[in-house]
Order: structure tokens, then sequence, then C-alpha cells
């Protein structure tokens, strides 16, 4: 894939931490002591400085940071027709701490209706001057995955099946908006398949009365409906990860349950794949690979600021060229460096230092980044 179209040799999953200044803004909006019009003005200053420093530090695709988002899947999802944002009892558990507590419901037929991300995305693209604007949305499976049965409503939906199939065309309807407004690299970040991988969040869905067996054919049905008539030039990947809040995790697992379907089954041209600690398991599963694909490698952390060495992450690639061709390899940090406007625990000049060592050690090892 790499060679002039994303993913690139160095690349990045999207999120960057919030700078102070817009962090203040979205307090004082929450505070009543500023309006949306004013945020928004902040948030476009802002965009372009992540958008000029991504380019500074060698990158070839640059997105807005998620910097207008609260959540990394919340405010996609709540903008789709039929879908409402609560609050919840409780938030999203996740190894040492909850998010804050909201949750998401389905309360009428979903559909696409004019959405607010892509307008943001033409922004990006406005200012990319030369990058390639990147998108970044939730995947499909995210509305189903948390919820269940429980989070849409039986009198809407009394069968599942016609809750799934509304799904993917409501997101096959965001995939041609973002298409028209020129976006040609777009991600669907994609968790709950690797936590597919966790015996425990397998056991949670047991517990509620969901379809284990098949719910992995589930969502590559409808991520492939999602993706079903992109334009010829549209490069889609996924971002697999297993969970990234304020450095916390969720799930753990190596991709084996998953791999066949994952490489083979679900019409995506690349994937960025989780693999900066022993959670993720072993290079093994890329043996699925096929040609025509590329997996970006998430060597490089996004939850702590200790730098790799570039010995450390040539060694690592090496070890996963032993299962699928180096030339369908890439790198990039595992996960954003903010799912959440809370953020890594981590420095913004540890932030760009991460991403500037992905450039160089791309550079070394492809000859091009």
């Amino acid at each position: 894939m790499p060679n002039g179209k994303p993913p690139f040799r160095a690349d990045h999953v999207g999120s960057l931490l919030r700078p102070p200044v817009l962090r203040e803004a979205r307090a004082a909006r929450a505070a009543g002591q500023k309006s949306d019009a004013e945020v928004r003005e902040v948030e476009d200053r802002c965009i372009v400085d992540a958008i000029r420093e991504q380019k500074n530090v060698g990158l070839r695709a640059v997105t807005d940071g998620e910097y207008r988002r609260a959540f990394w899947h919340f405010d996609f999802l709540a903008k789709l027709g039929g879908v409402e944002m609560y609050e919840s009892d409780q938030g999203i558990q996740f190894q040492g701490g909850q998010t804050k507590s909201y949750g998401l419901k389905v309360t009428s037929k979903i559909r696409y209706e004019p959405h607010p991300f892509v307008e943001d995305f033409a922004y990006v693209a406005a200012h990319a001057d030369g990058a390639v604007a990147k998108q970044t949305i939730p995947s499909p499976s995210v509305l189903h995955f948390r919820g269940g049965r429980r989070a849409v409503d039986q009198a809407v939906y009394p069968e599942m099946d016609a809750f799934f199939a509304d799904l993917a065309g409501a997101y096959n309807g965001a995939m041609r908006a973002f298409a028209a407004a020129g976006c040609r690299y777009l991600q669907l970040d994609e968790v709950n398949i690797a936590y597919l991988c966790d015996p425990n969040q397998v056991a949670m869905l047991k517990a509620r009365g969901d379809d284990t067996d098949n719910l992995l054919a589930r969502y590559a049905e409808i991520i492939n409906g999602t993706i079903e008539g992109r334009p010829s030039d549209m490069v889609v990947s996924m971002h697999l990860c297993r969970g990234n809040f304020q450095s916390m995790h969720i799930a753990a697992g190596g991709y084996d349950p998953v791999a066949e379907v994952l490489f083979n089954g679900i019409n995506v041209d690349a994937y960025f794949m989780e693999y900066d600690d022993e959670r993720s398991g072993s290079f093994a599963p890329l043996r699925f690979l096929p040609k025509g694909k590329t997996v970006v490698l998430g060597l490089v952390t996004s939850k702590r600021g200790e730098l790799e060495t570039k010995d450390e992450l040539k060694r690592r690639i090496e070890e996963a060229a032993k299962h699928c061709p180096i030339e369908q390899l890439a790198l990039s940090p595992q996960c954003g460096f903010a799912s959440t406007e809370e953020g890594n625990l981590l420095t913004v000049e540890q932030q760009w230092a991460k991403l500037r060592l992905c450039v160089d050690v791309a550079r070394e090892v492809w000859g091009e980044v």
C-alpha cells in the first residue's frame, strides 16, 4: 500500500493530546461562559496548529487530532438518526478506573442524517496543504457491543437482524458523504473485535445473552456493508486496540481467535494493530494477511512517555516480518494519544517525539515514509 497511498510507512491512529487553550475553551462553554461559535474558533486554530506539527515531524497523513470531540465514539454515534446519548449509572470500566458516565441507546430507526463530522473533515482537507487528510470514526460494532439488546428499543427493533441492517445502511450513508466531501482515507476504530480475543469480555457477552459464536461474523458483515460501494481510490483502514483511556486498558489477548476473519473476511485495505506489550500476543496471526493488504504495527506505545529505542523497534519489525512480507508492514503508535478529551498520561513533547520516532525508523527500515 505505501509508495504514495496510505497507510504510509510511518502513520498514526488519529487522536492527539488537547492543547490547554482548547481544554479551557471547552470548560468555559460547559460553564456557560463561551458559545459554540467561540469554541469552534478555538478548535479551528488548534487544528491548524496540529496539522502543521504533524507535517513538521514528517507524517504524510494528518487528522484534526479529534479536537472537536469529547469521546472517540459517542460524538459520532450520537449524531446518527435514531441514536441518543444519555447519562448512565456508571462509565465503562477500565483496568484502574472508569470513564465518565454516559451511554447510547437506540430509540427509533437508525438512519444517516447530515453529519457534522463531514464538515469537520472538509476543514482538515482544506488545511492539509499537500498531506493526506484522514478521517476517523468508530466502527459500527461499537453501537452494539457495550449495550447489546438492552440498549435497542424492542418496539423499534423486535429482531436484531433489522437493527444490524439499518446500522450498516446508516454507516454506508456516512461513508458516501465523506467520499463526496473528498475523503480518500477513512479509518474505522474497531476495538470490539479485539475484545473478542479476551475470555473475560466474551464471558460478559454470554452472561447478557449474546450469541458470541456468531458475533465476529456479524461484525464483519456490518463493516463490509459500511464500505460497500466506496470509491475505488478510497483507502479504508481499521484500528484495533483493547481500550485506551488515560493510559488504562480494558482487554487482553492475542489476535489468534479472530485473525482469519479479520484479514480475509473483512474488506478493508489496512489494519492498525496494537502491539506495544504482551497483552497483544504474538505476531503469528499475521500469517493470515493476504497479498494487497497492509498491517501497521502499533509498536510505539501511546500510554507512556518513555521513548522506545530504534533498535528495539527494528527488532520487533523483523520478528513480524517472519510471518508476512515486510513490504506489507508499516509502523505507528499502538493507539491515539487522547481517545477522550482527558488524554493519556504523557506530555505533548513526548507525544511528538514518539511520532517523530515512527518517521525516523520507517525511513531507516523501508527507505521511505
